[in-house]
């Protein structure tokens, strides 16, 4: 790892306070990519069953609820399909299209898709002393060239089939929260200086993989250098146990027998482009992780702020 440890240093926007203590519940809607990669091969009888699940029929997509963006969220992503700067990980290719569930899921090109999501042992990048929970090596300890202000952040702009690709990695897992990514959906703005600017924000979610996909990808390295207790999507703050339709991304193996060769993700993002939601909203408290950035926000939002303080465990 290279670049700034001083989380101060890069532009934060504060995230939504999650209700009921340290920890919340949330909503999340959405639907399974109907038909992407068909001719890879389907690994486990949970990610057949989201498989089947997502291509049934040609029924529009459900509009998507938004949750909170969490306490990790930066300014400032680049435009990039690769995210990785070479975070050592099990490769994963997402495919992701954007429709417009209020217009029969018509393609929505040119929204801008963000996502972010903790590396191989739990750590995000502005937030490397963030503590992940159970016991992991220290972010510096893993010997990637990786910008500690940048890795595994970034957008990318829809095509005219609605259609983004990243190529990241499995993310990890850090306490109380099972292995998941964020994103947001942008319409309305421009790519400038190498990143996306202007616009708004019509969704705001997270993306999960199945338990058991999970469990086995973290036996492996990098991942196994971090021990302890793995929150399973049943026990999770935000996945509300909808599979497809709550953000359970469709996985396909590139290898069967070699889960370590990666996987390929994919969903439909079913979007309201008139709609604004940046993820903000809503009340309760949180605590920081230890070794949380010291201007990272804890307690209720006032009233009327444009800018709610987060729980620092979503």
């Amino acid at each position: 790892m290279t670049g700034n440890h001083k989380d101060t240093s890069i532009t934060r926007r504060r995230a939504l306070v999650v209700t009921g203590g340290t920890v919340a519940a949330g909503g999340l809607a959405a639907a399974g990519y109907q038909s992407a990669f068909a001719d890879d091969v389907t690994t486990t009888a949970a990610s057949a069953a989201t498989a089947s699940a997502a291509s049934a029929g040609s029924e529009c997509m459900t509009l998507m609820s938004s949750v909170t963006e969490g306490p990790y969220y930066l300014d400032g992503a680049l435009v990039r399909k690769n995210i990785t700067e070479g975070k050592s990980g099990v490769p994963l290719t997402l495919r992701l299209t954007v429709v417009d569930a209020t217009d029969g899921c018509t393609p929505v090109p040119g929204a801008a898709v963000e996502i972010w999501h903790c590396d191989a042992w739990g750590y995000y990048s502005g937030y490397t002393t963030a503590n992940p929970g159970g016991s992991a090596p220290a972010e510096s300890e893993d010997g990637s060239t990786a910008n500690d202000t940048t890795y595994l952040r970034g957008y990318q702009v829809a095509n005219a089939n609605g259609v983004v690709k990243f190529e990241t990695i499995f993310p990890g897992w850090y306490t109380p929260r099972t292995c998941h990514i964020h994103l947001k959906v942008h319409t309305g703005g421009q790519k400038e200086d190498g990143t996306y600017e202007g616009g708004k924000v019509n969704y705001t979610g997270q993306l999960f993989f199945a338990d058991d996909i999970a469990e086995e990808i973290f036996t492996l390295e990098p991942y196994s250098k971090h021990s302890g207790s793995y929150t399973t999507l049943d026990n999770d703050m935000v996945y509300d146990g909808g599979g497809a339709s709550s953000g359970l991304l469709t996985l396909k193996a590139v290898h069967k027998s070699d889960p370590s060769k990666g996987y390929k993700g994919s969903l439909t993002l079913g979007v309201d482009p008139d709609a604004e939601n940046t993820g903000a909203g809503g009340g309760g408290g949180g605590t920081p992780p230890s070794g949380a950035p010291s201007d990272a926000p804890t307690g209720a939002p006032p009233s009327g702020d444009a800018s709610p303080s987060a729980s620092a465990s979503s």
